[in-house]
């Protein structure tokens, strides 16, 4: 610790190459955090479904239809207690809050405003996911209001929605569009849930009646999948292979899967975060890692009169290399800390930002796990920048040093 003033007085000494680097090592962690929150985002909420759920859908794709009449065939498979037809509405604000005909130009869809909205059977639906609380007289408006909604309470407040109010929205699927413009909505509740006892539960997203679109749209006879619940999680495969069964040989073939792994193929659509999100930081982290090698074989050269003399009075080899090591974890510090506040900035800046979300998702946050590899990323950089130079540094004869000064 008695040599740090020497690591701080050499920095601040190369004060404009200090701050490139660390400001180039904070937007590294910045990325990091920022892309590493989503991914972590979309995993918590894969992990966080029941295994007393399952999702019956189309076999060949998981954005095919199955008939409604599937439904009470599947109900009445033994070990099933409660079935729901949902699908997944692809609602967009339209720019235009009246009731018209969106015209159907690309810039009267704002697309930053996207969020979850699904069309469910409320009864059993709200039945199976004990997680989605509502308050008694609200879940009691939205079940008499056929143009009723409920949403969760974060995405209502970024959108500014209040009990009673009125929205539109309109499908970006062209089989779920009226030909006499966008729905109209009524807000009836918002939903809560206990993170506690339901670790991962998305409740930024928007419910409403199943029956509202049967009612609307001509000739609908088909659902996206159906949501079902089951006695015994331990039987969930043998109850999905029952249900598969039913339809086997059919024109209609079903594929009955576990929630998590619905969860895990539909957001797959997307493509494959996993892979593409880590591609990205190790890109990233590659580039900063020779920015910052450069930045102290730069440092080291430009010192070699100064080590040779430190070796000369008395410091041995391991300690210049200390010193040499050290800077460069005081640069990855800096930049760590710096790229996560950051990140918590930004996406408290996202999360406070009416009407606007990212990927359809309204609220991140920035969890602890998350920072503390942020910050072992940049500490990480800044040794294996370090220790190259440093090694050097620890090999060098004085005279060398002093002969090429």
């Amino acid at each position: 610790m008695k040599f740090l003033p020497f690591v701080f007085k050499h920095l601040r000494a190369t004060w404009v190459r200090t701050a490139s680097t660390i400001i180039s090592m904070a937007l590294c962690v910045f990325l990091f955090c920022t892309l590493q929150t989503v991914l972590a985002h979309f995993d918590d909420f894969i992990r966080g479904r029941s295994p007393r759920r399952l999702v019956t859908r189309n076999a060949m794709s998981i954005i095919s239809v199955i008939p409604l009449t599937h439904g009470p065939r599947i109900a009445k498979v033994p070990g099933v207690t409660r079935v729901s037809a949902a699908i997944a509405f692809g609602g967009v604000l339209p720019a235009r809050r009246e009731g018209k005909s969106d015209s159907g130009k690309a810039g009267e869809t704002d697309w930053t405003t996207v969020f979850q909205n699904i069309a469910i059977d409320a009864e059993p639906y709200l039945a199976m996911n004990p997680e989605l609380e509502l308050a008694p007289d609200e879940r009691r408006e939205f079940m008499n209001d056929l143009r009723g909604c409920v949403i969760g309470r974060q995405l209502a407040t970024k959108f500014g929605w209040k009990i009673g109010d009125h929205f539109f929205l309109q499908s970006f699927i062209p089989g779920l569009r009226k030909k006499s413009g966008p729905f109209e909505f009524i807000v009836r509740g918002f939903i809560d849930t206990d993170l506690r006892k339901f670790p991962g539960t998305e409740t930024n997203l928007m419910l409403f009646h199943f029956k509202y679109l049967l009612e609307s749209l001509e000739n609908i006879d088909q659902t996206q999948f159906f949501m079902v619940e089951i006695e015994d999680p331990a039987r969930g495969a043998e109850i999905a292979a029952s249900i598969d069964a039913l339809f086997e040989n059919s024109g209609e073939e079903t594929l009955t899967e576990s929630e998590q792994a619905f969860s895990a193929g539909f957001i797959s659509l997307i493509g494959d975060l996993s892979v593409l999100i880590n591609g990205i930081g190790l890109a990233v982290c590659f580039t900063i890692l020779l920015v910052t090698a450069n930045t102290m074989s730069m440092a080291v050269r430009e010192r070699r009169k100064e080590i040779a003399v430190l070796k000369t009075v008395g410091f041995g080899s391991g300690q210049v290399m200390g010193l040499i090591v050290s800077e460069a974890l005081v640069l990855g510090l800096a930049g760590g800390l710096l790229g996560i506040l950051g990140t918590e900035v930004a996406l408290q800046v996202m999360n406070s930002t009416p009407g606007q979300t990212l990927l359809a998702i309204s609220y991140l946050e920035l969890q602890a796990a998350v920072a503390l590899k942020g910050l072992s990323v940049a500490l990480g950089l800044g040794l294996a920048a370090g220790l190259l130079p440093a090694w050097g540094a620890y090999r060098a004869r004085i005279t060398d040093m002093l002969r090429t000064v």
